[in-house]
């Protein structure tokens, strides 16, 4: 039996166990060792019966005395059994298992491991974990000293797992092969392989898992650490890329007509994208900044660069209103000097002659052809997969790539996951603006906000109402519908006002007319769902208001939040919530607290995991066992190690750990 075994081959797994183990994603003998616990249970050493103290967890083993099942006049089905040793009886009660009866006779020698509390006025261990004494002596495996638990699934628990893997444990553990070398250990203080294995497991002391999962930890972040690198040194390989030079003067003449200055951390980040483009080695670039900060105006300037040099820019956003956002703005600033902006989605298809690009997906479509791409620009990249943004790149020939996100990327995954990425970010937004004022509201105070908002449209100003849904759900009864709302506000709440409504299914064309109207000031309230969360530019909105705020995520939010305080005007930003939780109402609060997308983004991944915000399923990182994102030293200690180790493993001189990069799926560039 070797790691590669399939758990089949195991003793007593049949069909039905293969197909719980599967839902684990346990396949082999390895998947099953490498299936790790995610909590203890403390039981301590042994004690005699007579030494246990009434509110202790304790571990004790003895002869069972008397059993028998009773049914309280509740129907209740409880086992009552007596327990002695030497230093005398315990009680001891489980509820709704009356086999017990049949599995501990009288007479058998068991182990007991749970909390003793008084039941009937004895101490009394109430529903311990409980184990046959083996008469070859074994320390008991399930009841005594720190007892690992598992990720479970139904019909397949904790005790099944500790056996089937104490079984295989001994046999597979010297196939475990050592994937770093001595000076990588003691560099980083760690234990071997085999032995983290082991004593994550079955551990000796606390202080021994603690190592155990240092180690475990470390590796899994190293794979992914090492598979950025590779795909950041395939991506500079050289692949006929075009050296787009700066003409600064001409550059400097656009940004002194923009009707606007620069924020210092702008000028940063131009800089920065046009020294890539100047180079012939293919740029791949992460933007990031907050909501409003001015990505857009960069990439433009870029654009600019570009074209100067006789090459085209494609912009593909994920969204039809953010791609016409940016057209706008592009258009806007580049089409008097020259450029041609053009815009395609699957609403517009008209072939024209463009020296820069705007669209949604349909840019991927065949019937879009570029004559000299040199440049693309992937928006909010993390709502594109892997295949659409290696398309776009395939319609030139290794064109820069630059990719733009409002979802601020903590340090820990810019060493991970997007570490084959150069990060530029912008820090500050443009002067003059006002931090939205930001308050998580309960529901005794809607009719507050209520006319909060009454008092803003009088003066003029302008309000989002979010809701989750576009249609009521039966399923989902708290969280409020944007047709149904929308209707409820105009007829009882704002009837001297006109509103207007948007959501993800109005075709494109009223979508676009709904902006306007709204951009125009035909609406003082704009009722809509989260397709506002990105691309839309209403400098009159100052109140956000958002219904069932916690089925968003803190990214999601300080994004909506972003779609006001655009202007020098204060904006304020309402949460409500019907939520009592409090995890649910501390998440709601860091809002109120923070206005750093950057912050935001490290409280949400220590609270909710990558998975969930950064659409990580595909790389990996939701399958972490061990490893901890949000653990920033221990990510900085492993990216030091992956830049140590990189020419080792491309010179084929750690070829065990070579094996672990490939095993672990692909690593190829996007």
């Amino acid at each position: 039996m070797d790691l590669n075994t399939q758990v089949k081959e195991i003793p007593r797994i049949g069909p039905t166990f293969l197909r719980k183990l599967k839902k684990l994603n346990i396949g082999t003998v390895g998947d099953l060792i490498y299936h790790f616990p995610f909590r203890y249970e403390t039981y301590g050493g042994k004690k005699k019966i007579g030494e246990v103290v009434l509110g202790e967890v304790a571990s004790v083993s003895g002869e069972v005395w008397q059993i028998r099942n009773v049914r309280t006049r509740f129907r209740k089905n409880l086992t009552l059994a007596k327990v002695a040793d030497s230093s005398g009886t315990i009680e001891v009660v489980w509820f709704n298992q009356p086999f017990l009866i049949k599995t501990l006779p009288v007479g058998s020698k068991i182990s007991l491991a749970g909390k003793i509390d008084l039941f009937s006025q004895k101490p009394t261990f109430i529903n311990p974990e409980y184990e046959l004494l083996s008469k070859t002596g074994k320390k008991p495996l399930h009841t005594t000293g720190l007892v690992p638990i598992y990720p479970e699934t139904a019909g397949l628990n904790s005790k099944w797992l500790r056996k089937q893997i104490k079984e295989v444990l001994p046999s597979l553990l010297p196939k475990v092969e050592e994937v770093l070398p001595a000076e990588s250990l003691k560099r980083n203080r760690l234990i071997g392989r085999r032995q983290a294995i082991w004593q994550i497991h079955a551990p000796t002391s606390e202080k021994r898992i603690e190592a155990a999962r240092k180690r475990l930890a470390f590796d899994e972040l190293l794979i992914i650490s090492l598979q950025a690198k590779i795909r950041k040194a395939a991506w500079q390989k050289p692949q006929g890329g075009v050296a787009l030079p700066t003409n600064q003067e001409k550059i400097l003449r656009l940004i002194q007509a923009l009707p606007f200055h620069l924020t210092e951390a702008q000028s940063k980040v131009l800089k920065e994208i046009l020294a890539d483009l100047s180079q012939k080695k293919p740029m791949n670039r992460l933007l990031q900044g907050d909501v409003g900060s001015g990505k857009t105006v960069v990439a433009a300037i870029a654009a600019y660069s570009v074209f100067l040099n006789g090459f085209q820019t494609a912009i593909m956003a994920p969204t039809e209103i953010l791609a016409i956002q940016h057209f706008n703005t592009l258009k806007a600033i580049l089409a008097p000097c020259g450029v041609k902006i053009s815009l395609r989605t699957s609403a517009r298809k008209r072939n024209e002659p463009f020296d820069c690009l705007v669209g949604t997906h349909a840019l991927l479509s065949s019937t879009v052809s570029f004559e000299k791409l040199a440049f693309a620009v992937i928006d909010e990249q993390h709502r594109f997969g892997v295949k659409q943004r290696g398309l776009l790149r395939s319609k030139g020939i290794a064109p820069h790539v630059l990719t733009m996100t409002a979802t601020p990327i903590p340090r820990s995954l810019a060493l991970t996951l997007y570490g084959d990425l150069d990060i530029s970010t912008i820090d500050e937004l443009p002067k003059g603006r006002r931090i939205v004022k930001t308050y998580v509201v309960p529901l005794n105070k809607r009719g507050g906000a209520y006319q909060f908002i009454r008092e803003k449209t009088a003066v003029g100003e302008q309000v989002f109402i979010i809701c989750p849904l576009i249609d009521p759900s039966e399923t989902l009864a708290s969280a409020k519908a944007a047709n149904q709302e929308y209707k409820r506000l105009q007829e009882d709440v704002f009837p001297d006002l006109s509103l207007g409504l948007l959501h993800g299914r109005m075709k494109s064309k009223e979508k676009e007319r709904v902006l306007e109207e709204f951009l125009s000031k035909k609406y003082y309230i704009l009722v809509a769902t989260p397709v506002v969360e990105v691309g839309i530019d209403i400098p009159g909105a100052t109140v956000m208001l958002i219904e069932a705020a916690e089925r968003f995520g803190l990214a999601s939010l300080h994004q909506l939040r972003g779609r006001v305080g655009r202007s020098s005007q204060q904006s304020y930003c309402f949460l409500f919530t019907e939520s009592r939780g409090r995890a649910v109402l501390d998440r709601l609060k860091a809002l109120e607290r923070h206005y750093i997308g950057l912050k935001l983004a490290e409280i949400d991944l220590q609270m909710r995991g990558p998975g969930q915000i950064y659409g990580t399923a595909q790389s990996g990182l939701t399958n972490f066992k061990i490893a901890n994102l949000a653990d920033l030293p221990t990510v900085e200690s492993v990216k030091k190690e992956a830049d140590i180790l990189f020419d080792q493993i491309t010179l084929e001189k750690l070829p065990a750990l070579k094996n672990d990069l490939e095993s672990s799926g692909p690593i190829a560039p996007d």
